[in-house]
């Protein structure tokens, strides 16, 4: 008698819904809902009236309301959950908030916050974003594609967890990571939201308190790997292929080395794939190094480099200088390598060890006698610039950063693990022990530091300077392939934006606040660099990149509804 009572408790149901968003359900979909702004008429064309307060609130004034509250809480995790929640309950609102307050937001829904919200995402967990998807789905991938509301989709960002920026294996939680990089894409590179697919694949987690809480969402076994492993992925490539067609871009986002390498060298030549970590990080990083010769002198051939830290960032990286310092002299690849060093936790990566090498760090085994310290390395090496790329925080010890200062008048100190507990050094311990010498930057933001009646404002290297560009500049032009050439020309393209200003402050990265200007030329100059490989499908090359890049930019202010 009365539908869903007691009585009924035992009858099967079918879960039906309305097709057309009015009225109450309008106000639950997040890509429409306006909240207080629907306007008097609105309200009566879509059978608001009652639903809402009667006052009628602009989309500025709720901006002000929504960072007044966010700046209530102390906590940064409590500002992440509320930023999630915003993205759930008005998209609009969410990107607008986020375009407009970037410097004290991005860290809130990126790094360093996101990866404490990775390590609790079983726990805070309310409403699934992306797709999960599990060994339990294998040979129904492309099923699980279908489910996903959206038909044409244009970027994904996919990871299976096993190395969450520094923290290690989060498993199914690492969902947080692709979440947060599309809503990058979306508010500094003015990619669509609709056209962004967060997956997260879940083979298990060798974490073993994830697999003893309770709370925890993904797989409780331990990793899947060899066969198992690389035929998941094989059908996942497949099926997004199938389902999406050549030119949707996957960026594979913090797998563990030993895969990140394989899956990249596997699909860069049948599929659009961009790997962040080894590619993304090193065009952000030689960006840094090509403006910071402005303070520096030289050319990037008369500097040498010294990593610390072996891995997917660092040996990306390494690889992207070479690249670079090969274009720009002319010389061959292998001799450019010989101005770059790398120590692992072995020590210095030298030819007596090459035989018990992994692959991707055999090319950087120079000629040298073994050093095991990195203090010993930087005696040994002399090295310009300093890179830590290893992912265990205070490495860039005093009598480090001493002997960095001693060798150079201004020694460039790269602290880029993330998250800021990870960081090689901060700002403070560089400028200090440096006596004001040092050029730093970071992964992480570090707030500005007063030495000697001098402010410093650190650069922060953050992937979120080219990724989202990158993106817009492949999707504008039908790109069906990444070149490492577009990753130089993106490089070359941040680079040019450091103003005369920022060197002063001792930045060689641009401040946040032009991001979207930032990422239109970065956008550009990639479509155009495209163009001239002929690797584009969108003919005829529009004459003004830098416009139509602006002109593809999603603005997330609302929108008048009849």
């Amino acid at each position: 008698m009365y539908g869903e009572d007691r009585a009924t408790e035992d009858q099967i149901i079918t879960p039906w819904t309305f097709s057309v968003a009015s009225g109450y359900s309008l106000l639950r979909d997040p890509h429409y809902n306006k909240g207080l702004a629907f306007t008097e008429a609105e309200r009566d064309a879509h059978y608001l009236r009652g639903l809402l307060p009667p006052a009628v609130s602009s989309q500025e004034l709720q901006e002000k309301k929504v960072m007044h509250n966010l700046r209530q809480y102390q906590v940064p995790l409590q500002r992440y959950m509320a930023m999630m929640d915003l993205q759930e309950r008005n998209e609009r609102l969410f990107y607008k908030l986020l375009i407009d307050n970037v410097e004290e937001l991005l860290p809130v829904v990126y790094t360093p916050t996101v990866g404490e919200a990775c390590q609790k995402y079983g726990s805070i967990f309310r409403r699934p974003q992306g797709l999960f998807i599990s060994l339990k789905e294998k040979g129904k991938i492309l099923e699980v594609l279908k489910n996903w509301p959206e038909k044409t989709i244009q970027v994904i960002v996919v990871t299976d967890g096993e190395r969450i920026l520094g923290l290690g294996d989060l498993g199914c939680q690492g969902m947080g990571i692709p979440v947060g990089k599309l809503s990058l894409y979306t508010s500094l590179g003015g990619v669509r939201p609709s056209v962004c697919l967060p997956i997260t694949i879940d083979v298990g987690t060798n974490n073993q308190k994830l697999l003893d809480d309770e709370f925890y969402i993904g797989l409780k076994q331990k990793r899947a790997t060899g066969q198992e492993y690389a035929e998941l992925l094989e059908e996942f490539m497949s099926a997004v292929k199938q389902n999406y067609g050549e030119k949707v871009l996957i960026q594979f986002e913090d797998f563990a080395n030993h895969n990140a390498f394989e899956l990249l060298a596997k699909y860069r030549t049948t599929h659009l794939v961009f790997n962040d970590d080894i590619q993304g990080t090193a065009s952000v990083v030689l960006a840094g190094l090509i403006a910071s010769l402005k303070l520096l002198g030289g050319t990037l051939a008369d500097h040498t480099f010294l990593f610390l830290g072996a891995g997917e960032a660092g040996t990306g990286i390494a690889e992207i200088i070479a690249l670079e310092i090969t274009k720009k002299t002319s010389v061959p690849l292998e001799k450019a390598r010989n101005k770059i060093w790398l120590v692992d936790s072995k020590g210095l990566i030298v030819s007596s060890r090459v035989e018990s090498l992994q692959h991707f760090k055999k090319p950087w085994a120079h000629e040298h006698e073994p050093v095991k310290e990195l203090l010993d390395a930087v005696k040994a090496i002399k090295p310009t610039v300093l890179i830590g790329t290893s992912g265990v925080g205070k490495t860039f010890t005093k009598e480090v950063v001493e002997a960095m200062a001693s060798l150079n008048p201004k020694p460039l100190i790269m602290a880029l693990s993330n998250p800021t507990s990870q960081a090689e050094c901060t700002a403070e311990e560089a400028y200090t022990w440096s006596k004001g010498h040092a050029i730093f930057s970071s992964g992480s933001p570090f707030d500005p530091f007063e030495f000697e009646g001098r402010t410093f404002v650190s650069g922060q290297a953050n992937n979120a300077y080219v990724f989202p560009g990158f993106g817009l500049g492949i999707i504008m032009s039908g790109t069906i392939r990444v070149h490492d050439d577009m990753l130089l020309a993106a490089s070359e393209a941040l680079a040019a934006e450091v103003t005369e200003e920022d060197y002063l402050k001792g930045r060689i990265y641009p401040p946040f606040t032009n991001i979207r200007k930032i990422s239109a030329n970065i956008a550009a100059a990639v479509a155009a660099k495209a163009y001239e490989l002929g690797l584009t499908t969108r003919l005829p090359r529009p004459n003004d990149l830098v416009k139509y890049a602006e002109s593809c930019m999603y603005t997330p202010v609302y929108r008048t509804y009849r």
